[in-house]
């Protein structure tokens, strides 16, 4: 028997007894989110989450065994514990033969956008291009229905696609932002990509799942953002920022139009997230190999805006990737009650994350309509 990694920690389980349960939050798909509040073995009381698409309901009283890994580590977005399992979930309508979640426990068919039995495989077929489309890439998943309300504002007609790559979380059930923003009509539609799992459709790669936004659901602007859980270590390259280069790469690709939302804060304690992040340094640098388009806020005050200026500068951002200057509207665009904040921070603590992810939103509407008029 192999000795056991120095390098990887044990899964942390615990017994539990239901004390709460809630109805549903959110239903996406068939994934359904349930909150819950477990008692366990030391009387500790502890929110955990069961989806309903892995495992069955379960109901006060019932003994549970959580997963509780990411409360032991005081984790911040996934800081709380999970049901493992105990019950097959309803068996499978999905048709579907690819793999998700594949070669672990909890591994389920899901019917891809791509296969032999999809309805759009010949669509997908013959899909080759996003002829043209703007595709807003996300450095944080939070940055997401910001880019959508003001793409939404600017363009209230155009369809607004969201694509979940698997660089976080990879149950979409797990962003209420997501299914808030979907129930508000600030994004038309979603697609889990890869190993993400959840979606209105479900693709087997982000080029796939790109080409799917446009040919099948007919997207006039598409976000791709991670899903909530962004990691960070504190090097170049280590971190879930750079899913957003692997989103540029694929859109330039596919011939669509690159945007890239700049990661901004003035009120971040930690010297690397200071100004511009470190993570859209190294994303559009080093690992960004297509020419993007960065959008920044118009309005940032003179002293903000000549930090993030000398940062591209020095950094060799201006020299790979174009910058367009966005005019921002007095008022913010309308979340329509969606709750965003950033790293724990609201709008009035952090205005510049704000407006640099609404300002990637206002540029794709102006793409959009380019594209609607030429």
């Amino acid at each position: 028997m192999p000795a056991a990694r120095s390098d990887w920690g044990e899964m942390r389980l615990t017994a539990a007894t239901v004390v709460e349960v809630s109805e549903p939050l959110y239903s996406v798909q068939r994934l359904v989110l349930q909150r819950l509040v477990c008692e366990c073995a030391d009387g500790q009381r502890v929110a955990a989450l069961n989806y309903l698409e892995l495992g069955a309901p379960v109901a006060v009283g019932e003994p549970v065994t959580l997963n509780v890994t990411a409360l032991d580590l005081q984790l911040g977005t996934g800081g709380v514990a999970f049901v493992v399992p105990k019950d097959a979930p309803l068996p499978s309508a999905s048709s579907g033969h690819i793999i998700k979640l594949r070669y672990t426990p909890l591994q389920r068919d899901v019917l891809a956008v791509e296969e032999q039995s999809s309805p759009h495989h010949t669509k997908m077929q013959q899909a080759r291009s996003l002829q043209g489309v703007p595709v807003v890439c996300c450095n944080l998943h939070s940055q997401m229905p910001l880019v959508a309300a003001a793409a939404r504002q600017s363009a209230p007609a155009a369809s607004i696609v969201y694509c979940m790559t698997d660089a976080a979380a990879l149950p979409l059930a797990f962003s209420q932002i997501a299914a808030a923003a979907r129930d508000a009509g600030l994004i038309s539609a979603t697609i889990t990509c890869g190993q993400a799992i959840g979606g209105d459709l479900e693709a087997v790669n982000l080029h796939s799942g790109l080409l799917a936004a446009r040919h099948v659901l007919n997207a006039d602007i598409i976000i791709v953002a991670l899903g909530p859980g962004i990691v960070g270590t504190d090097t170049p390259f280590g971190h879930g920022g750079i899913a957003q280069a692997e989103a540029l790469n694929a859109a330039a690709a596919l011939d669509g139009v690159p945007i890239a939302t700049l990661r901004l804060s003035f009120a971040d304690q930690r010297p690397r997230h200071q100004g511009l992040s470190h993570h859209s340094v190294s994303a559009l640098g080093r690992a960004c190999l297509a020419q993007a388009i960065l959008a920044l806020p118009a309005d940032l005050p003179p002293a903000q805006h000549d930090a993030i200026m000398l940062t591209l500068e020095d950094q060799g951002l201006l020299d790979k990737h174009g910058l367009i200057e966005v005019p921002m509207p007095p008022q913010p665009p309308d979340l329509r009650g969606v709750q965003v904040t950033s790293m724990g921070r609201s709008q009035a603590e952090d205005p510049a994350f704000f407006s640099a992810a609404c300002a990637a939103g206002y540029l794709a509407a102006r793409f959009y309509f380019e594209r609607r008029d030429a």
